[in-house]
């Protein structure tokens, strides 16, 4: 502050403390709700909460979702980050146009949700693929996906065959 003033009112807490409370604080900010431990309502919401935000196809609010050093594993590349989470998000669905993403539930324990999923897009050829696939997820205390470890298969598929409009 330009009066020389300090934010920390004299006397009453200490500046490690003050430091340890303004974290906590701005951690708090991040809060992805539900929180863990999951149960399997608080799991299933989750999974919807996921579900509607990849369907949005918007990577800055999809990234949220992702602790800032978050781990990646998308079928066969390795992603670092809430940075690279956008500019991967940005590229796939620049790519995979009418993209519809279905998820399901499929087991939880404190911090971790398994879900299968399937979803549709058409790629830059004009191809219809449905990719199939499995996700294991890893939350920390706030709620935000430390881990994902995405193992997904595409099948192509005529447009008559989509399941997803």
């Amino acid at each position: 502050m330009t009066s020389g003033r300090s934010l920390v009112p004299r006397g009453s807490i200490t500046l490690e403390l003050f430091t340890r409370l303004s974290i906590r604080v701005l951690s708090m900010a991040e809060q992805k709700h539900p929180l863990p431990p999951f149960t399997l309502e608080t799991a299933k919401q989750k999974i919807q909460m996921a579900e509607d935000a990849w369907n949005s196809k918007n990577p800055e609010k999809v990234s949220l979702a992702y602790t800032p050093n978050s781990e990646w594993r998308n079928r066969s590349q390795f992603i670092n980050g809430r940075e690279e989470i956008r500019a991967f998000l940005a590229d796939k669905w620049e790519k995979e146009q009418h993209y519809k993403l279905k998820k399901e539930y499929w087991a939880h324990t404190d911090n971790r949700i398994a879900v299968r999923f399937e979803y549709e897009y058409k790629n830059p050829e004009g191809q219809w693929v449905r990719a199939y696939g499995n996700e294991n997820w890893e939350f920390d205390e706030n709620g935000l996906m430390a881990k994902r470890f995405a193992s997904i298969n595409d099948v192509p598929i005529q447009e008559s065959e989509r399941k997803f409009t």
